[in-house]
């Protein structure tokens, strides 16, 4: 045993060796011995930990640390998010792998656990453009503290990390999904040969690599798929399963994207350990973890869904009617269905066969609207994933079950040529007899039709654009409607979320007219200043209701990784212009229906402690909340609220400050948790109090302040937490009323749709 662990630490640099290996060595504890031996003594302690857990497992304790992993790929599709084409597992949590699309669209990065050694800033990478007949080179070398990657023996990007992931033999390899812990994003294409080299390769050894074909050093672990069984070359990897989904065809793996992969491992027992565990959790239908499950919101009831956008709201014979899409695998590729949900009051939803979907139309469905016909017939304009066109489709009955054969839009510039124009995310609308529709992006483009089949291009949409609109901001997921005596463009740029234009319709020019601008998402701390995804409340769709009122919902998209990839809607808000032409957003009113058990408090004072010095600060407890689905509407009198700032606490207990609700003057911003949104109370008409409602469903909060303005947020730590605070600075503040009530859930359509799955599209 001693001669084995000298070739162990002569085989290794030590001093990478992170901390986090000492996790599972008894008596660990090292406050008592003096820095310098902590320091020497660490690394190789703990390499001695990992060479005895190799000696239990009965395997030969070499490491694996500084190396490259070689791929040559076709992807299937450049919408895929998150899948691997070769990854190193050692099956403790840990992985590096050669990862597409998961950070940024459309990119190769290096892939880790919790992104431990992944370059988050990708935006400047450039995007992949390969078709699936494209062979394309992807290499990514791991030299101690530095990673490169190349793509097609280009360097492609560079970072440094903290320190090196070291691998021991008892590690696996998987192509297809990211990593063992990650079966739910997996990689689709064709691979053609995959390798790891037990060294760092220079850009040109990289550069020198040919597919199939031997190299000088030779690799470490090579797979040519030449037979079916995907044999690996060199002899360490004996164990190999192709997962359903997977298969070897002229020499290459096939991947659909959805659970397909190869697994490799150096002992029998570990890979049929790994293959069994997947085989149960593929036998389990995906749905959201029950901590997930909301009580009042609409959610997607079958797990991993994104993306999320509403689209083609109805009313129809006092039915709403409300589609979103849903991101599935469709002929082993992805594509994305519009998913049907109909309710009486916009609150109770039930789920319905998905009849728009790529099985009928022939593409996927992208984003778009709904509108009504001059003859009265439910219609969508939507764009075609694939297609290069938007689309049209026309439904044949108001309980929108089956529709017309969906047909593209192909518009004619002045001249009766094909007019150039981007196709994407459109809209479609009448004033008078005309149909207009727009084309989203950049420079939105107009075109006008008598009948929905010929279309003329106008020109821009926009007579032109805002100071407060950023250049390059693209407007997609367009919704155009009368709002008041003013026209409303709601919309989204990718960059920013969601947002919209107030302005005017110019029927001689026949172009909108945008006088002001609004947004209504945020960046929130800790988001990168440079990257812009700021997309927590996204991709916006509203409704006319019979009487009279505009409601919309928006994709809560990106609020907290554990529900991302979740297709959760917002609260339907209702929007109204009066005639001070300041917006006003409210929820939805029939809300108040699920109210019960009423709790009403007044008076409250929140006083600080008096100071000469500086301004005391005062946290007071203002209820103990009982239950997770909650409304809270508190009026603060206008008074106690000039120049103050004030605001609550909730989630409290004795240990954390919970999720902050703040007036800010200092700033003229309301903040909710970690976003900021203009607000300021000196803005509001004289004599107006300070009136806030909370909306809380589980972890899903959205607050609305005055109707003027609304939030969104995530806080996934709540359980168990139940204080309720308020909280003032410099002077007391007192406030006038504080009601608390439960809500009932609404969620009953959801829990049967997770069982039913009426609304699984075809895969085939």
């Amino acid at each position: 045993m001693p001669e084995r662990l000298a070739k162990l630490s002569a085989g290794c640099d030590c001093r990478r060796i992170p901390r986090a290996s000492l996790r599972k060595l008894p008596n660990r504890d090292q406050s008592h011995w003096p820095d310098e031996m902590t320091s020497m003594t660490a690394p190789i302690i703990a390499v001695l930990a990992v060479a005895a857990a190799f000696f239990a497992r009965g395997e030969e304790p070499l490491l694996l640390k500084d190396k490259t992993l070689v791929a040559w790929v076709s992807p299937a599709n450049l919408t895929q998010r998150g899948g691997s084409v070769l990854t190193l597992d050692d099956r403790n949590s840990h992985f590096d792998g050669i990862v597409f699309g998961e950070i940024a669209h459309a990119r190769w990065m290096a892939g880790s656990d919790f992104y431990r050694r992944t370059a988050k800033e990708q935006e400047a990478w450039p995007a992949e453009t390969a078709n699936p007949a494209t062979i394309v080179q992807v290499a990514i070398v791991y030299r101690d503290r530095e990673i490169i990657a190349y793509r097609n023996g280009q360097e492609y990007s560079r970072h440094t990390i903290d320190y090196p992931q070291a691998f021991g033999p008892g590690s696996v390899v998987v192509i297809g999904p990211r990593h063992l812990e990650g079966w739910t994003d997996c990689f689709a294409g064709a691979v053609e040969d995959v390798r790891i080299y037990d060294r760092a390769l220079s850009r040109e050894q990289i550069e020198a690599l040919k597919p199939k074909a031997r190299s000088d050093p030779a690799p470490w672990a090579w797979w040519t798929f030449e037979e079916a069984a995907a044999a690996e070359r060199t002899g360490r990897f004996p164990f190999t399963r192709l997962m359903p989904g997977a298969k070897v065809e002229y020499g290459r793996l096939l991947l659909d994207g959805k659970e397909g992969a190869l697994v490799a491992a150096r002992r029998a027992d570990v890979l049929e350990a790994i293959v069994a565990t997947q085989m149960e959790k593929s036998a389990e239908r995906p749905t959201p973890p029950k901590s997930l499950v909301l009580s009042y919101h609409l959610m997607h009831p079958g797990g991993d869904s994104a993306p999320g956008d509403p689209n083609a709201a109805f009313c129809l014979d006092g039915v709403y009617h409300l589609h979103y899409i849903v991101g599935h695998i469709f002929q082993e590729q992805r594509s994305f269905s519009f998913m049907h949900v109909t309710s009486p009051d916009m609150l109770h939803w039930t789920w319905h066969k998905t009849s728009l979907q790529p099985s009928f139309t022939g593409h996927g469905m992208f984003s778009g609207t709904g509108f009504l016909t001059k003859e009265g017939k439910p219609a969508v304009i939507y764009h075609g994933q694939g297609s290069g066109r938007n689309q049209i489709a026309v439904a044949k009955d108001a309980s929108l079950e089956s529709w017309e054969k969906p047909y593209p839009i192909e518009p004619l510039a002045a001249d009766g040529k094909p007019a150039k124009i981007p196709h994407w995310d459109p809209d479609c609308f009448l004033i008078g007899d005309s149909y207009y529709a727009t084309s989203g992006g950049r420079t939105p483009a107009l075109l006008k039709s008598a009948d929905l089949k010929s279309w003329t291009y106008l020109g821009d949409f926009l007579q032109h654009d805002l100071p407060g609109v950023v250049i390059g901001e693209d407007i997609s997921c367009g919704n155009f409607f009368k709002l008041g005596s003013r026209w409303m463009l709601l919309c989204i740029s990718h960059s920013f979320g969601c947002r919209y234009y107030l302005g005017d319709w110019d029927a001689k020019a026949e172009q909108f007219v945008p006088e002001t601008h609004g947004r209504m998402n945020w960046r929130r701390e800790g988001e990168s200043l440079f990257k812009t995804e700021y997309r927590d409340f996204f991709a916006p769709e509203s409704v006319l209701t019979p009487d009279g009122r505009r409601v919309m919902w928006a994709w809560c998209a990106t609020l907290d990784r554990q529900i991302d990839a979740k297709t959760i809607q917002s609260l339907p808000r209702e929007l109204s212009l009066p005639e001070d032409g300041v917006l006003r957003i409210k929820p939805l009113r029939e809300l108040a229906s699920l109210r019960y058990e009423p709790i009403k408090l007044s008076d409250l004072k929140i006083s600080p402690p008096a100071s000469n010095v500086q301004a005391g600060v005062a946290a007071s407890r203002l209820a103990d909340l009982d239950g997770d689905a909650l409304e809270i509407r508190i009026v603060v009198a206008r008074a106690e609220a000039e120049r103050k700032r004030f605001g609550f606490q909730l989630f409290v207990d004795q240990k954390d400050e919970g999720l902050p609700i703040l007036i800010e003057p200092e700033s003229g911003a309301l903040r909710l948790g970690a976003t900021e949104a203009p607000f300021a109370v000196a803005d509001l008409p004289k004599g107006e109090d300070v009136e806030i409602r909370i909306f809380i469903d589980k972890y899903l909060l959205e607050v609305f302040v005055n109707d003027r303005q609304a939030m969104i947020a995530a806080h996934m730590d709540y359980r168990g937490k139940t204080g309720f605070n308020g909280y003032s600075f410099g002077d007391p503040t007192t406030i006038k009323s504080l009601e608390i009530w439960k809500l009932k859930p609404t969620n009953q359509g959801f829990l049967e749709a997770e069982k039913n799955r009426i609304w699984e599209p075809a895969t085939e």
